[in-house]
């Protein structure tokens, strides 16, 4: 009796490793075509993020991130670059988003940031990233004026940055604070273009003039929408913004300084920059070649109404006016990290608080 039950446990057992090795062949043959897909690399850990960008952008762009790559993704909004100086010393940081090149520019001069050879940068045109690609912009806007076409025509409205100035529109606009990252960066592009006297002076009078002074762009937009204010000082895409809103929507916008021998309209633009010596600086660089990708470029423009950098992708917005049709200010955007750290100064020295208080 004892030899047949030997006979049949060793046909079991062969049977039975016959059909593990099937079973190990079948998966061996299903998980391969995994390792040819485009996340050939496997990423694990964590990426922190630090963001001076509205979280209502930035927040999808870093879901998208984290399901597609199952990279937890810590983030931490209203950064501003002074903090990523301070922690110079214990870097908290991967990643800096920001809504301004020359903030980016500035902590790349410090030695906050380092570039790498990133996979897909060429698509950006290389005045709107640093020479070592330390920091990449991907989408661009312009400064204006939104106004509210029941209390004031096209006809009616300023032209040019200069005219701010005039006593005569006193009460009637409202701006952001001194602080705010487009200001700051509207502020630089004037002093490249007039000096600083003449712009503190600029400062000093949009101050007195101003009917309020807002925390933010949206603040602005919507008080004009709602007729508090005639017009007031803007990135276009709020204006895209506007136009969306159920009610409060007759509104325009004035490109300003468009005649001849006029600077040309501001522009600014948000973009990413590296961290040198964050702690998960693999994740870091997988993330920034990840936004590089033409989707993810949008998916970074997404539902702010700015414009894509990369001109092979049309806006997102169909009403936008493209930056190609305006005549643009001359100033490389690079400049405004030459200007970032003092135009901070000249804003409070003239009057205009950085923070509201």
């Amino acid at each position: 009796m004892k030899k047949p039950f030997k006979l049949m446990l060793s046909v079991i057992t062969s049977l039975l490793l016959v059909f593990l090795a099937a079973c190990g062949s079948s998966n061996e043959q299903t998980s391969q075509p995994e390792q040819d897909t485009e996340n050939e690399q496997k990423l694990t850990g964590k990426l922190v993020v630090y963001s001076s960008r509205n979280e209502n952008f930035v927040d999808p762009l870093l879901n998208k991130f984290k399901e597609e790559t199952g990279v937890e993704v810590l983030a931490l909004h209203g950064v501003e670059p002074l903090q990523l100086i301070e922690e110079a010393g214990n870097v908290q940081a991967d990643i800096f988003i920001s809504n301004d090149v020359g903030a980016l520019e500035y902590l790349r001069m410090k030695g906050i940031l380092e570039g790498f050879d990133a996979k897909g940068a060429e698509t950006i045109d290389a005045q709107f990233r640093a020479e070592d690609n330390a920091w990449i912009a991907l989408s661009v806007r312009a400064r204006g004026f939104i106004y509210n076409k029941d209390l004031i025509s096209e006809e009616e409205m300023p032209k040019t940055m200069e005219e701010l100035m005039d006593p005569k529109w006193a009460g009637q606009f409202a701006i952001t604070r001194g602080g705010n990252g487009s200001m700051i960066a509207n502020v630089s592009a004037l002093r490249h273009e007039w000096g600083d006297e003449k712009t503190s002076q600029w400062v000093t009078a949009i101050k007195k003039n101003a009917g309020a002074i807002m925390q933010g762009h949206g603040d602005i937009r919507r008080a004009v929408g709602a007729g508090e204010f005639k017009f007031g000082l803007v990135n276009n895409y709020y204006y895209h913004q506007q136009l969306e809103e159920p009610t409060d929507n007759n509104v325009g916008f004035i490109y300003p300084d468009q005649g001849e021998g006029e600077m040309g309209v501001i522009l600014n633009a948000a973009g990413v920059g590296l961290v040198k010596g964050g702690p998960n600086s693999a994740n870091a660089k997988a993330f920034i070649e990840w936004l590089l990708k033409e989707e993810n470029q949008l998916a970074f423009v997404g539902e702010s109404l700015e414009l894509p950098i990369n001109p092979k992708l049309d806006p997102p917005y169909k009403h936008a006016t493209k930056i190609s049709d305006l005549k643009v200010q001359s100033m490389p955007l690079k400049e405004l990290g030459q200007y970032f750290e003092d135009t901070k100064a000249l804003i409070e020295k003239a009057g205009l608080d950085l923070e509201l208080k």
